[in-house]
């Protein structure tokens, strides 16, 4: 497990704020990931079926609840924050506002409390939002995320040059 170096009393909890300024970052991110993998799945498809029957499943509409594309742009999504959040603590949202998810120890997540944190997110957001405003009641400034996967996202002070 990855250790952080940096100096650990030098960390204060994420605010709201920095948290869904990374959020709208890494949604930007993932929307054109989920493109590019949706448009690599319809060529490979289109090539195992040919492309006269691919037409013919796209015009019938038979493509829009493909459970093979939503299982594999659901392992795409998961892979790309499990890789982010296990490696440095940080997606390159996370990087730009300064914080990282990390265990209290300092150390980096696993890839099962990446698991938990991304099905967490996703029931927050069913939720309206409300797993992400938890942190405006809880008194460690966690929300449903950190609770859940016994994690913490906090603000990192800037790298010196």
């Amino acid at each position: 497990m990855r250790i952080f170096t940096d100096d650990q009393s030098q960390h204060t909890a994420a605010s709201l704020l920095r948290r869904t300024a990374a959020i709208f970052y890494d949604t930007l991110l993932c929307i054109a990931l989920l493109m590019v993998t949706t448009g690599l799945y319809m060529m490979i498809y289109s090539k195992i079926v040919g492309a006269e029957t691919y037409a013919s499943i796209n015009e019938s509409g038979q493509s829009i609840n493909d459970p093979l594309l939503s299982s594999v742009l659901f392992l795409t999504l998961f892979s790309f924050f499990g890789y982010f959040w296990t490696r440095t603590g940080q997606t390159l949202g996370m990087q730009v506002w300064h914080i990282r998810i990390q265990n209290s120890d300092n150390t980096a997540i696993s890839w099962t409390q990446a698991l938990m944190r991304f099905m967490m997110a996703g029931i927050s957001v069913c939720c309206l939002g409300l797993g992400y405003l938890w942190v405006l009641f809880d008194k460690r400034n966690r929300s449903w995320q950190c609770i859940f996967s016994d994690t913490q996202v906090v603000r990192i002070p800037k790298r010196k040059s």
